[in-house]
């Protein structure tokens, strides 16, 4: 094991750092991913920016070394998912891994057409009940803990954005779609909502991400080719491609050695008025700054990590 490990990290050294795509399969918890990483590649320094539930699949971006740092810049990225929902059937979860609590046949009477409006009338900004089992904390405690006590848990709701929404397939009482949403958002509660607007009822029975931002489950590595360094690479995404969602500055010289210090230094022509911004020096990422008053005030250092 030693061997392999030490092969692994002398033919992609990039690794120690940056940012990993990996696709979760089926399962797993996003916990059980960062371990499978964490051995397979020989570091602890490993983190995810996002959870997916055990029963869903698809894009988990892992932090690798100071790549670390950089899980907050990356939270808030939109994702997109492909899932599949079956109407009539409501359970504890709003997922296929609870109890059933209600059933209906009225889906029977529904025409694809006015299930696709359902889902379309989840689109824009809305408030969203997060599922009673789930991580979001209430009272400091996650609410699956409580709900698995047998506790009634009401959680409050959270503004959540749903860019797009689009029914893909139809195969009565399932329906296939496509959602593109806020982080935050639970889809197997987009499927719930959708079951109370039509008055039947529905729960999620597949989930796959297939979006982070500009990061694509194609470009993911799946856990067997966590020992293949070639598909280590090709995964890869070093710490100032990550944040390309960012605007980027440059710097060089003396305020690159400065900022890479901690300092606050004069922002360059062009550099934005204000705002997060990625400040770089050649191909290396130095720092999270914040632009304001014509200067970069460093948020976060990561030169010479």
């Amino acid at each position: 094991m030693t061997t392999e490990l030490t092969r692994l990290s002398s033919m992609v050294p990039a690794l120690r750092s940056g940012v990993l795509r990996v696709d979760k399969p089926a399962g797993l918890t996003s916990h059980d991913v960062v371990a499978a990483a964490r051995a397979a590649l020989g570091t602890r320094r490993i983190g995810h920016t996002g959870t997916l539930d055990p029963f869903a699949t698809g894009l988990l971006l892992l932090c690798l070394g100071r790549g670390t740092r950089l899980a907050e810049y990356l939270l808030d990225l939109p994702k997109t998912y492909v899932a599949r929902a079956r109407l009539g059937v409501s359970t504890d979860t709003d997922d296929v891994t609870g109890e059933v609590v209600s059933t209906s046949e009225q889906w029977r009477d529904y025409s694809a057409a006015t299930v696709a409006a359902a889902f379309r009338a989840q689109l824009g900004e809305r408030l969203q009940v997060p599922p009673a089992y789930s991580a979001k904390k209430v009272g400091g405690e996650r609410l699956y803990r409580r709900a698995r006590r047998g506790e009634p848990v009401t959680a409050p709701p959270v503004a959540v954005r749903i860019y797009r929404i689009e029914a893909l397939a139809f195969d009565l009482p399932e329906v296939e779609f496509e959602v593109e949403c806020s982080s935050g958002t639970y889809v197997r509660a987009i499927a719930r909502d959708v079951g109370a607007e039509l008055g039947c009822g529905a729960h999620l029975i597949r989930l796959r991400r297939t979006r982070i931002g500009p990061h694509t489950v194609g470009q993911a590595v799946t856990l067997e080719g966590l020992r293949d360094p070639a598909a280590l690479e090709a995964a890869w995404v070093s710490p100032l491609a990550a944040l390309a969602h960012l605007p980027l500055v440059r710097v060089e010289g003396e305020a690159a050695e400065r900022l890479g210090h901690g300092a606050t230094v004069r922002a360059p022509a062009g550099a934005p008025a204000a705002g997060l911004v990625a400040v770089a020096s050649g191909a290396e990422l130095l720092a999270v700054a914040e632009a304001a008053d014509g200067t970069l005030r460093p948020r976060k250092v990561l030169a010479g990590e």
